[in-house]
């Protein structure tokens, strides 16, 4: 049997497709609202990184910036935020249904945070070549030291998010100048 003319395959193909196109649209929707707040973080001198957590269902469940001048806690990065508002509007640490969506690929807290709570899929926007820990600098969700296997999804929206981080740190450094 040729799977190619097989019925399945032709209604699978297109359905496939719709998924995938479908799943694509809601990552872009997502990280551009998490580059708004980035944005905003960025204004009130913050590194501009934004971050979302949303259920299976996509309803949005956690959203935030980096706040670590702003709270003067070393623990306050996006990601955490996320994460503690999630787990606190859930009432469970177990994230297994949820999404995260975060502009910047996490740092090393970040991924433990991650990894941790069990998230089920991590969508991020650009990597991090001095600290990214998912993919960039080490792989620690597929290491022997990770007890949860992370679904990642990367590069959505990237150069909107490398450009933004860019920029942010363009003009701080002209400012100590």
């Amino acid at each position: 049997m040729n799977l190619c003319l097989s019925p399945f395959f032709v209604v699978l193909v297109p359905l496939l497709q719709l998924i995938i196109q479908t799943s694509y649209h809601t990552h872009l929707y997502w990280i551009a609202k998490a580059l708004t707040l980035g944005q905003k973080a960025g204004e009130m001198g913050e590194v501009p990184v934004g971050a979302i957590i949303v259920d299976s269902q996509g309803n949005l469940i956690a959203q935030t910036a980096n706040r670590k001048e702003t709270d003067q806690d070393p623990t306050a990065h996006a990601e955490i935020m996320a994460i503690r508002i999630a787990a606190k509007t859930l009432h469970t640490w177990n994230l297994k249904d949820c999404t995260l969506y975060v502009t910047l690929e996490p740092c090393p807290m970040c991924t433990g945070a991650i990894i941790q709570s069990r998230l089920g899929l991590l969508v991020y926007g650009c990597d991090d070549p001095k600290s990214g820990t998912i993919r960039t600098v080490l792989n620690l969700p597929d290491s022997y030291c990770s007890n949860h296997r992370l679904a990642v999804i990367s590069g959505i929206y990237e150069n909107e998010c490398r450009q933004q981080l860019q920029k942010w740190f363009a003009e701080r450094r002209q400012q100590v100048e």
